[in-house]
């Protein structure tokens, strides 16, 4: 499956999205685009349309994220929504997500974020 991960530039997504998902068997698994490792690419529509799921980590609030979920969701795709415990992500998620997925560690995440995959595959 191809991942494409949306979330904010103010969450610290290398240490706490980037390294967790690049180490688990979930990069094995699937092909995933994480827009801000290395250079900064230009994001679009394209990469979001060619893509078969978006994982959004939604702890903070972010307008890039929201818009690349409003593609998504307009291309029909899949949306699951993480965030951390103790965080207070946007209810209106609720209107384009498939799975909402509170999590407390990275490997947490990863276990949730696996099951969810599977579910949609």
């Amino acid at each position: 499956m191809k991942i494409y991960v949306a979330h904010s530039s103010g969450f610290d997504f290398t240490t706490k999205l980037y390294k967790p998902i690049r180490s688990s068997s979930l990069n094995l698994e699937h092909e995933i685009l994480l827009p801000q490792e290395g250079p900064v690419e230009e994001i679009s529509r394209d990469m979001i349309r060619d893509s078969d799921v978006l994982i959004a980590e939604v702890s903070m609030p972010s307008l890039g994220a929201g818009i690349e979920m409003g593609w998504a969701d307009a291309f029909g795709h899949p949306i699951i929504a993480l965030y951390e415990k103790g965080s207070a992500p946007s209810f209106s998620i609720d209107n384009v997500v498939t799975d909402r997925i509170e999590y407390d560690s990275a490997e947490d995440m990863i276990g949730k974020l696996e099951v969810a995959l599977k579910n949609i595959a």
